[in-house]
């Protein structure tokens, strides 16, 4: 599905702080959506949370720096992050590059799934979120 120029897979969840979730089984993968990451235009840094580290969903778990600003990241869900991807710590670009795939940014086991999935959008509800937010621009 597109807005705009802005990509948004189903089968995904979203927050409308613009992070997106895939569960697979125990584990979900998170990272920023398309329209965050062209929002900050080039990303040059990406401050990863510490493995282990046990999150609160909708708490904040770092940062992503571009030229233009500093954006906090939200966890989608409560839970603890069980992998980062450090790849991100060499070429903070893939997430320009491909913010759905080798931009992902940590991978969280869920602690009450069913409970913050139900607080998530799905993408046509997001994309309508999108459509209001670009309106208002």
């Amino acid at each position: 599905m597109k807005v705009d120029d802005f990509e948004i897979p189903d089968g995904l969840r979203y927050t409308k702080e613009h992070e997106w979730i895939m569960v697979d089984g125990e584990k979900g993968r998170v990272g920023i959506t398309d329209y965050a990451q062209k929002s900050l235009h080039e990303v040059v840094y990406v401050d990863l949370p510490p493995l282990g580290k046990v999150l609160a969903g909708r708490e904040s778990f770092g940062t992503v720096e571009s030229v233009k600003a500093v954006s906090e990241l939200y966890s989608p869900v409560s839970g603890e992050i069980f992998e980062r991807n450090e790849k991100l710590v060499q070429s903070p670009e893939l997430v320009n590059q491909d913010p759905y795939g080798a931009g992902w940014i940590v991978t969280i086991k869920p602690s009450r799934l069913d409970d913050d999935m139900k607080l998530l959008l799905n993408a046509e509800s997001y994309a309508n979120y999108l459509k209001e937010l670009t309106k208002k621009k």
